[in-house]
């Protein structure tokens, strides 16, 4: 197949493009053990080993002098203050399906990597969970939350806002969301309200709740 020289033209400025699309430019800008900061075009990113930014940049590992980082698959030892501009897919959107029953959303999924059960409550302000379940993931929630009141059924009731590191649902994975820890036994069951689900694109098809992180 031959091409005219406007077609050449119009197909190099095409493919110029969509590689500029996909460029990213990415700067070290703080290394800790088990931790990087990482600015890429210009927001900035805190990532544990294992964690991802929206452009697919993974932290292999890190440490006081460098990071590894994993892009597009390659792996590649960076110093502080490199500055890289480099190309990369764009990662499909993170999403997770929960499906309904006895007309309520039931699901799993992880806070702080430790496996949960939750119920979907938009009516929710926040994750919560009795301190009972609280204690079992971790957390000391007298020690580091806030005491707050709430409002329920019989009234006031003393409960503590704390702040969960990573919270895992599906593919999605959402650090520092907000935690409400209620004294006593109730909610017998972990809601997994609006301080992770308004993050997320919701869509409810059939019998399926689909939750889509908004990249």
């Amino acid at each position: 197949m031959f091409y005219s020289s406007r077609q050449w033209l119009l197909t190099t400025l095409m493919l110029a493009g969509s590689l500029l699309a996909h460029a990213a430019d990415l700067q070290i800008q703080g290394l800790f053990r088990d931790m990087a900061i990482l600015e890429v075009d210009g927001v900035q990113y805190t990532l544990r080993p294992g964690d991802t930014t929206p452009q697919g940049i993974k932290l292999i590992r890190a440490d006081s002098e460098q990071a590894v980082l994993e892009i597009d698959g390659r792996q590649e030892t960076y110093q502080l203050g490199s500055e890289i501009s480099t190309a990369y897919s764009r990662p499909e959107m993170a999403e997770a399906v929960i499906y309904r029953r006895q007309d309520m959303y039931f699901g799993s999924g992880s806070i702080n990597n430790q496996s949960v059960s939750f119920i979907v409550d938009t009516g929710a302000s926040a994750i919560s969970m009795n301190e009972a379940q609280a204690r079992r993931l971790g957390i000391d929630f007298r020690v580091v939350g806030d005491p707050i009141h709430v409002s329920t059924a019989n009234g006031l009731a003393r409960a503590y806002k704390v702040n969960l590191d990573r919270v895992k649902v599906g593919d999605i994975q959402l650090h520092n969301v907000t935690g409400i820890v209620h004294e006593g036994g109730s909610p017998r069951i972990i809601l997994l309200g609006m301080s992770f689900l308004g993050q997320l694109e919701m869509q409810r098809d059939g019998e399926r709740l689909v939750l889509k992180k908004k990249w």
